[in-house]
């Protein structure tokens, strides 16, 4: 009882010094404030098997003083001197301070390991992909551990893509057209990326990434399609800031209005020959302005307007040239066609950024290498072939077949069973099939913006 009286005054004295005050207090406060840490692992090695790890940290790319090692050592040499140790107060000092400096350390470790140190949903304003994040289940795990030198080789990162990175990183690789400092920080935030908990579970998927500028659909962990795609326009597609050079206004999330979300959905149908429901962004900025030079701009792309759901039947007698951002009152629907923006076929999934894949009559950007040229949605190069891969060969691609080539445009949704998950994300390095690292362009400065938020876990030289 007096060591529990003692043990929660120096609770409360820590807490604003530990990152997991409230996991802790709440664990210890249900556990009748026992010492699990020293009195069961201070004397098979446990400690000693941490203090190992910690300071091995530095091996993905993180500072090991963030684990305090050192002061975890310097505590633990108290119990092995003679004279540190002289009363019951000394003893209930130097437990309770280790006990709750291993606690915190321990779980730390894990978290950093096993989910990462950055929440994406933080740093980035425009992700939406399902990403786990610690809480006090996964700290409660950390306090049930019997083997603390099993339990910390077990959550070592495995995934052969991670080791791959790591070991570039421990070799000092540097990427071709790249300065070793440039690589580093690349490998740096794509070993954090590999930590977060957001990766697709599932036998077959299709996934976007958005850098590489490329769809694959997953098939028990290989590619059985790949195709060019054209992502959103972003804000560094000149590519002027890099991971060693960058400005101020770039260590913030700040995205270019048409720059593609990460998100990650299930696409349950598919329309055929699809109507263009034209955002009123794009509508305010681009429709309006080329009906006000043309009259017969709206006719002869197939657009047609609308105020308050009913249709207008003569848009080129409205001059469009008095029509604003603030006064705006139209909607715009492009009908199909050879000329829909949609082209023939689109891909439909559940998101709040009204994004999705879609076939495109612009054909001549899949042969640039830059392709982040779209409003948001993804542009397809080979959308019948993506077609026929999800709905294999069933009546329902037959009939997609039949409905693209009528000349007679009428569209049609055709519901996809099973659906497919879809993951749109933002990766800048990778190992191919072949063992070999990718690296690809900072498209969307969201390296710079992660990298600003990890440097001060990084090592220090």
């Amino acid at each position: 009882d007096e060591f529990a009286a003692y043990f929660k005054r120096e609770l409360r004295r820590e807490r604003d010094s530990i990152t997991n005050p409230d996991w802790i207090s709440a664990h210890y406060a249900g556990n009748d404030y026992e010492p699990d840490f020293v009195l069961y692992q201070l004397w098979d090695g446990g400690l000693d098997a941490m203090i190992a790890k910690f300071r091995k940290s530095d091996e993905h790319g993180l500072d090991p003083k963030l684990f305090k090692p050192d002061q975890i050592a310097a505590l633990m040499d108290k119990f092995y001197n003679k004279t540190t140790i002289k009363t019951p107060h000394d003893a209930y000092k130097y437990i309770s301070q280790l006990e709750i400096l291993a606690a915190n350390s321990l779980i730390d470790y894990s978290n950093d390991l096993q989910y990462g140190i950055i929440n994406p949903r933080k740093i980035y304003s425009r992700y939406f992909i399902k990403t786990k994040r610690p809480d006090s289940a996964s700290a409660n795990h950390v306090f049930a551990v019997e083997n603390i030198p099993a339990y910390l080789d077990s959550i070592q990162p495995k995934d052969p893509q991670y080791l791959s990175l790591q070991k570039a990183y421990l070799e000092d690789y540097q990427a071709p057209k790249m300065s070793k400092e440039e690589t580093k920080r690349v490998l740096l935030v794509n070993m954090e990326r590999l930590r977060w908990k957001n990766k697709p579970n599932y036998n077959e998927y299709v996934y976007v990434n958005i850098p590489d500028f490329h769809l694959d659909v997953i098939d028990s962990g290989k590619s059985i399609l790949g195709m060019k795609v054209c992502v959103g326009e972003g804000r560094n597609k000149k590519y002027l800031n890099s991971l060693e050079n960058y400005n101020d206004t770039c260590k913030v999330d700040n995205p270019n209005s048409h720059e593609t979300p990460l998100l990650s959905s299930v696409i349950h149908s598919v329309q055929v020959n699809p109507i263009w429901n034209i955002p009123k962004s794009i509508a305010t900025k681009e429709i309006i302005k080329e009906a006000a030079d043309d009259p017969y701009y709206l006719a002869n792309k197939n657009i047609n307007v609308y105020v308050n759901g009913k249709q207008i039947k003569d848009p080129e007698t409205i001059d469009w040239s008095n029509v604003t951002k603030e006064n705006n009152e139209y909607e715009f629907k492009q009908q199909p066609g050879a000329d829909n923006s949609l082209g023939k076929i689109k891909f439909l999934f559940e998101n709040g950024s009204s994004i999705y894949l879609h076939d495109t009559p612009a054909k001549d950007a899949f042969k640039y290498y830059m392709r982040a040229v779209s409003h948001g949605c993804v542009r397809l190069e080979k959308p019948l072939d993506l077609a026929h891969t999800l709905f294999k060969d069933t009546v329902k691609y037959n009939r997609i077949v039949k409905d693209m080539d009528e000349d007679d445009s009428t569209s049609q949704d055709i519901a996809l069973r099973p659906r497919i998950p879809v993951y749109i994300n933002y990766v800048t390095c990778w190992s191919d099939p072949n063992g070999q690292l990718q690296f690809r362009g900072d498209v969307y400065g969201l390296d710079i913006v992660l990298y600003e938020h990890l440097k001060k876990y990084l090592p220090t030289e």
